[in-house]
């Protein structure tokens, strides 16, 4: 899988989302290897969108279509200053990678020095479930340079910070806070999904 994180702050959340919506309907269904994608808004007016491809080739394909272009030079007249971009196929999937049924998904940002460790963590779904269990699911990107990003989407926001104020385990916290640095949360109160049919 390769995933490809675009951020930045938006002038127009209305006309964001549906042009969002039109390339879901319009784009998608000849987009190769794409296989869907999570959005969302955070309170200060920031888009974030995790995309997924099959692979980096697909992606790339995607990249080079002219309606493709078209449609991007639509959309980037919405942002404010420059646009982030992301992207890696160093992709681990937490149980299921998500749900399209998720009411509030946590994006993460940061650095991560071992990243094996971190991904041994997200494929232990006895413990997630034994610390977590209102986790749906959720993916971990890294990049070659250590910049890590993780979704994690929740059934709802509510249960999410329930959750948060639970004790981890030590050696769970030890490992997490050895792992990762420099972290910044973005929240998508209220995320939308797309995925091929």
């Amino acid at each position: 899988m390769f995933i490809q994180i675009i951020s930045g702050t938006c002038t127009n959340e209305q006309e964001c989302r549906a042009l969002l919506d039109r390339w879901s309907h319009e784009l998608a269904p000849t987009a190769p290897g794409w296989l869907g994608g999570t959005y969302g808004f955070t309170d200060d007016g920031r888009f974030v969108g995790v995309v997924r491809f099959e692979s980096r080739e697909a992606a790339a394909a995607n990249a080079a279509r002219p309606e493709q272009d078209s449609w991007w030079a639509e959309m980037a007249k919405l942002f404010e200053g420059e646009v982030e971009f992301h992207e890696s196929d160093d992709v681990t999937m937490m149980m299921d990678g998500g749900s399209d049924d998720a009411g509030f998904v946590q994006v993460l940002q940061g650095r991560v020095d071992d990243p094996d460790a971190l991904r041994a963590m997200m494929l232990d779904t006895h413990l997630l479930h034994e610390m977590r269990p209102e986790i749906l699911g959720g993916t971990l990107c890294i990049e070659e340079d250590g910049t890590f990003t993780e979704t994690v989407a929740f059934a709802d926001e509510a249960s999410a910070r329930a959750g948060e104020q639970k004790q981890m385990p030590e050696q769970v916290r030890r490992t997490l806070e050895s792992a990762m640095h420099d972290v910044s949360y973005l929240d998508l109160h209220q995320p939308w999904f797309a995925s091929r049919g």
